[in-house]
């Protein structure tokens, strides 16, 4: 049984605990990074045993054991942005440790659940080619479908929506500066968003460029859109009235 949000403001001044509560919430898609988006994924990657650095542009780096995969904490160096909000991290792959040019590329902003990050590196560690994809776009619209998303009716070989209407996954054309192996101009690739009150600011958004294999995307999108509680001490303000807390503690 649900539980009405924000019973009280986790900041609220008048509670002297000094420990926040935890909120189990659900939909994923709306309960934000709990502001520790680079620890979660940092404790990740060096579970899966990547090795890290940090660069000249104040950014982390991280690489993979075989050193077909990187993802890199760009958020001090604010490469571009997407939706209006900066990104946060950088994933990318290559064919071969000795290429320089990498196959695809995916970016998050902050805000995007950290659970669904964690779940698409699991998948891409898993993968003996990070390069190479399996199923077109019906893998990433079935996934979501298995989850309860809806189909566009206008376009529904390209898009799913959440029931709430509040996010959405979409094959667009690449906004700027999202690179890829391919150099063809007018692109496609998988973007995802959520926006907790139409018109208003985004809470997050991803972008991944034409070559990210369609399998992998859909490990991100359905574990975005998985229906199991995750845990939260912060909630985003945006989202008050769309997020439902299954249990505190």
């Amino acid at each position: 049984m649900e539980m009405p949000l924000y019973p009280y403001h986790p900041s609220d001044p008048s509670r002297p605990d000094s420990r926040d509560p935890v909120y189990w919430v659900t939909p994923r898609h709306l309960a934000g990074d709990d502001g520790a988006l680079a620890k979660r994924i940092g404790e990740t990657l060096t579970s899966l045993r990547w090795r890290m650095w940090p660069t000249a542009r104040n950014t982390l780096l991280y690489v993979s054991p075989d050193e077909l995969c990187g993802a890199e904490w760009t958020l001090a160096a604010s490469p571009f942005e997407l939706g209006g909000l900066p990104v946060a991290w950088q994933l990318s792959a290559r064919p071969d440790a000795s290429c320089a040019m990498t196959e695809w590329n995916a970016y998050f902003t902050p805000g995007v659940p950290y659970e669904a990050l964690a779940d698409l590196l699991l998948a891409i560690d898993a993968r003996e080619m990070p390069d190479a994809g399996f199923g077109g776009p019906e893998t990433v619209l079935n996934a979501l479908g298995a989850r309860g998303w809806l189909r566009d009716m206008d376009r529904p070989r390209t898009t799913a929506t959440d029931p709430g209407l509040s996010g959405s996954i979409s094959l667009e054309l690449l906004p700027p500066l999202v690179q890829d192996a391919d150099p063809r101009p007018d692109l496609v690739g998988w973007q995802a968003w959520a926006e907790p009150v139409l018109g208003a600011p985004y809470l997050w958004c991803a972008n991944f460029s034409a070559s990210a294999p369609h399998d992998l995307v859909a490990a991100f999108a359905s574990s975005l859109a998985s229906p199991v509680p995750v845990p939260r001490r912060t909630l985003p303000e945006s989202t008050e009235g769309r997020l439902g807390i299954v249990r505190n503690s």
